[in-house]
């Protein structure tokens, strides 16, 4: 194991640890998976059978070798309590959700049935197990409603959204509050909800994004089409809010009214325009890479998302140490060690460095 020598996350803490971690097949949950299992903790995932896209980073990690994995749909009770049946977990992470905006038009009832009745699933069974915590709930930047003036959001903004993914993960929160809240009037886990957003990093295979679509249009040979360049989100590598989560969890466990909403996004340096980072991207991978903008007539985005992280900066003394050149160069050099062939390699090697409090491997 490498010299752990991220300030906010205490590898004593983790070491033997029992965490239960929903949706670990997916890209953040394959990261968070990696990340536990090199502080040594021991992870239980639960959520899909199948991982939710091909390729897939859980596969590519072969994590199933290293943790144990229930498969099972977060929309049913009976499959969430059989995952906490005999485990006696400490600490649970929630990520199963439906991540896709796009992909929520076509589904809203399936959107709102994993991201609200998945996240009152994850909830009961925890409350129902006396050896919890901590339970971490994890949900999304656009939790917050659209602010016309661009300015940042803080934890106390107001909940909303105007596409059904948006909104699932406002009700999310509702639900996450409303536990926390009778919960607290009784022996119970200490509750918390984390929100982050745009995190970028090898493996993510997701469509309608733009880095993993950059790097199927690069491993391909074409040229990327990008919809929306204009518009600015909170760009961050992967490990940085993981890492983030993790701080919280351990707040958690020593304090439990450190429970309710926690921004985890990046510098204000990094909340960049689409077109800037596909510009870094395509010079990154170079052989005439290049993008062009399209109009797809798709549902319309938001054209400025930003948060607001001082509470996490100033309690949990998070910050995130990779910034948005740094996580890019991290997320190119990923997909060249995939593409040949060493894509457990890549990720083992980056979660290292990032632990030893150095910069992306130069690969």
């Amino acid at each position: 194991m490498a010299d752990l020598g991220l300030a906010h996350v205490d590898p004593k803490f983790w070491r033997g640890r029992r965490v239960l971690v929903t949706g670990h097949t997916g890209f953040k949950g394959a990261w968070l998976c990696a990340l536990l299992t090199e502080l040594g903790a021991d992870v239980v995932g639960f959520g899909r059978g199948e991982p939710p896209t091909q390729p897939s980073l859980f596969e590519s990690l072969e994590l199933e070798r290293h943790i144990a994995s229930v498969p099972g749909d977060v929309r049913s009770d009976d499959a969430v309590r059989g995952a906490f049946d005999g485990r006696a977990a400490e600490v649970v992470i929630h990520m199963a959700a439906q991540a896709l905006v796009r992909r929520s038009y076509e589904d809203p009832v399936g959107t709102f049935a994993t991201n609200v009745i998945g996240t009152a699933n994850v909830l009961e069974a925890a409350r129902a197990e006396p050896s919890v915590r901590a339970v971490l709930v994890v949900t999304s930047d656009k939790c917050y409603r659209p602010r016309a003036d661009g300015r940042p959001c803080a934890e106390d903004a107001p909940l909303g959204g105007h596409d059904p993914y948006s909104s699932s993960k406002a009700c999310a929160e509702l639900v996450t509050s409303a536990y926390r809240e009778f919960l607290g009037r009784r022996r119970a886990p200490a509750i918390a909800s984390a929100r982050s957003g745009n995190v970028i990093g090898g493996g993510d295979w997701a469509p309608d994004r733009l880095v993993p679509d950059a790097m199927r249009a690069a491993l391909a040979g074409a040229a990327l089409t990008v919809r929306n360049p204009a518009s600015v989100r909170p760009w961050q590598h992967v490990l940085n809010p993981l890492t983030g989560y993790l701080a919280l969890v351990e707040r958690l466990c020593s304090d439990p009214g450190a429970g309710g909403p926690w921004n985890f996004g990046p510098d204000a340096r990094d909340e960049r325009p689409v077109r800037e980072v596909a510009d870094m991207i395509c010079s990154l991978w170079g052989n005439g890479f290049s993008w062009r903008a399209v109009e797809d007539g798709g549902p319309s985005e938001t054209p400025v998302l930003r948060i607001d992280s001082t509470k996490a900066r100033d309690r949990l003394g998070w910050t995130p140490p990779w910034g948005l050149e740094e996580g890019v160069r991290a997320t190119v050099s990923w997909f060249r060690r995939y593409r040949e062939g060493d894509p457990a390699g890549a990720t083992r090697e980056q979660v290292r460095a990032y632990l030893a409090g150095g910069p992306p491997p130069e690969r």
